[in-house]
């Protein structure tokens, strides 16, 4: 048999063996049945058991599993995966878990909100101030998305450090509508939002209404700012302003949030400013009335959180 089938053959021991089981009258060439090792699964109440300790804590690992059971990796696996059908996911982090009194007050602010945007239209927008605040970085390094480059298959990945934002940051408060920015207020780090703080803030606002927009305080101007606190809704409807937004913790429908301070970032990350408030200025001047006209539009298609029953929604 070597000689003609070289390699692969069975081995001497191997031939008596079948010789000798042939000769007794066995000739069949398949493997026998073998009783095995007992599946972990056919053991009674086991799976139970590692369901129980998965609910128990959802963030147990596979081996505080099997020590805790007492059985190997292999069939705890098998268990997870293939009888309980679970995996492990990251969890899906939110800036405010809110609860059902938040969640239900937003709601009502949301269909309020959508409800004046469709049944007053243009008239709507045109006494409709946004503002908020956000903090601005002399330096606020690139995501890693916006440092992603173009490769070939056999080069190199490109490779940069890691950096942090800087710690000079200011904060800046902006006002805007349909047609441009209004005013623009900065405050450097340390500085606390008192109520006295804004109501200077109005006070400028105030003014810069009646130097620009005096048509607008005729109308009524209707003040759309996220997480207005009990002060500022007091102040703003001592200046005769009615203030659209009392709900915390709803930025998804303050435009300065979902439009405005995403748009103005792009251009100032990866980039390092002795003055970013002028950097910041020379943004805003620049944008034409068709941009700010598209921010406070997008108020229309923002319903997703009374659809969803008040959870957060990211953009």
């Amino acid at each position: 048999m070597t000689a003609v089938y070289q390699e692969g053959v069975p081995s001497y021991d191997t031939v008596v063996r079948w010789k000798r089981s042939f000769h007794c009258g066995n000739t069949n060439l398949e493997d026998e049945p073998r009783s095995g090792r007992r599946s972990l699964v056919e053991e009674a109440g086991i799976v139970t058991q590692v369901e129980a300790l998965i609910l128990s804590d959802r963030c147990s690992t596979i081996e505080a599993i099997v020590h805790e059971i007492s059985r190997s990796h292999g069939p705890v696996f098998d268990i997870i995966h293939d009888e309980l059908h679970v995996t492990k996911v990251a969890v899906h982090w939110k800036p405010q878990l809110l609860t059902p009194v938040q969640k239900q007050q937003w709601m009502d602010v949301t269909k309020k909100l959508l409800q004046l945007c469709q049944d007053k239209k243009v008239e709507f927008f045109d006494c409709l101030i946004t503002m908020d605040e956000s903090w601005v970085y002399h330096y606020d390094p690139e995501t890693k998305e916006m440092s992603k480059q173009w490769k070939h298959v056999d080069s190199p990945p490109p490779k940069k450090a890691k950096s942090q934002p800087s710690t000079g940051k200011v904060m800046l408060s902006v006002f805007w509508d349909r047609q441009g920015d209004i005013m623009t207020n900065n405050a450097q780090k340390g500085v606390t939002i008192t109520g006295k703080y804004y109501w200077n803030l109005l006070r400028k606002l105030q003014e810069a209404i009646k130097k620009n927009l005096c048509e607008m305080l005729g109308k009524g101007v209707r003040l759309l700012h996220d997480n207005a606190l009990a002060h500022a809704t007091t102040l703003a409807a001592s200046l005769g302003y009615e203030i659209l937004l009392p709900s915390p913790f709803s930025p998804v429908l303050a435009p300065s949030n979902f439009f405005l301070f995403t748009q103005l970032m792009k251009p100032l990350r990866g980039k390092r400013f002795q003055d970013v408030i002028s950097a910041v200025e020379d943004f805003l001047d620049s944008q034409n009335e068709t941009f700010y006209n598209q921010g406070i539009q997008q108020l229309r298609h923002r319903g997703k959180c009374a659809a969803l029953e008040g959870e957060y929604v990211e953009d």
